[in-house]
């Protein structure tokens, strides 16, 4: 019996911890079956970069969401970009919060004439077209990019979400301003080597950071699923589930079947 009692206890601690946000899958529906565009509809073969003006503008051309990141530059403005440095992108060792914003935006892409872009240019350019899924880089545990993320966020006139792979981000909205969309991203973290303990990586990989930011939805890597934590709250608490990155006609077809929304890249195709 008394077993039986301990295993209801932690059966229940492990709902609390995962449990989400349910009050607003009706408001959720809007971006059911949306497609994602990762990192803008980018191909570096054509010249063009991901995370980038012109990214941006052909996504909104083929009517498909944006997938998109941001992080806090060292003077405290909002730059998109995906890494933690310019290594990859730009062939630069700098850390992105280092920098400043005016730094930043004169960085180009791979090799293009394209640059870091502003958050707010970005914002501007798109302008309620297309629904945007705005991931909150947080490479430490200030969470300052959610204030300045809301200040330029406020009078946006369009359909937006926003998630992270950091519990305390989602936390701030939460608290702050729990009328915002938000959703807890993961995948096999601990699988992975990185910088972040490994409890952290843990108790994200298997949801059980909810507990401080409710999530309205989650956001997991394809190939990392099922797990028990996204069956549960997908087909007993019908949370909504995106899924990513598709890059296969394959994955898109398992992404569209039983996944509510959609990131997803375009290979090898002609603009």
């Amino acid at each position: 019996m008394r077993w039986l009692i301990l295993l209801i206890v932690i059966f229940a601690l492990y709902l609390f911890f995962i449990w989400p946000r349910l009050s607003r899958r009706k408001d959720m529906h809007t971006f059911f079956h949306t497609m994602f565009a990762h990192r803008g509809y980018h191909c570096a073969s054509k010249g063009i970069p991901e995370n980038s003006m012109i990214s941006f503008r052909e996504a909104v051309l083929r009517g498909y969401g944006i997938e998109l990141d941001i992080h806090l530059s060292k003077d405290g403005k909002l730059v998109v970009f995906h890494d933690d440095t310019l290594e990859r992108m730009c062939g630069r060792q700098d850390v992105i919060e280092e920098l400043t914003a005016e730094e930043l935006t004169h960085c180009r892409l791979q090799g293009t004439n394209e640059t870091i872009p502003l958050f707010s240019d970005v914002l501007s350019m798109v302008n309620g077209q297309v629904p945007l899924l705005i991931e909150l880089k947080m490479p430490s545990f200030s969470i300052n990019i959610c204030k300045e993320a809301y200040r330029i966020l406020k009078n946006y006139p369009g359909p937006y979400m926003v998630q992270s792979f950091n519990p305390l981000g989602l936390r701030w909205f939460r608290k702050n301003v729990p009328d915002i969309l938000r959703g807890q991203l993961s995948s096999n973290l601990t699988s992975d080597p990185l910088k972040e303990p490994w409890i952290f990586r843990f108790t994200v990989k298997h949801l059980m950071g909810n507990f401080l930011g409710r999530p309205d939805f989650i956001s997991y890597k394809l190939k990392d699923l099922p797990t028990p934590e996204v069956w549960i709250l997908k087909n007993i608490l019908h949370v909504p589930v995106a899924v990513w990155t598709l890059r296969t006609p394959a994955a898109l077809a398992d992404g569209q079947n039983f996944y509510d929304m959609q990131i997803f890249e375009k290979q090898r195709e002609n603009y």
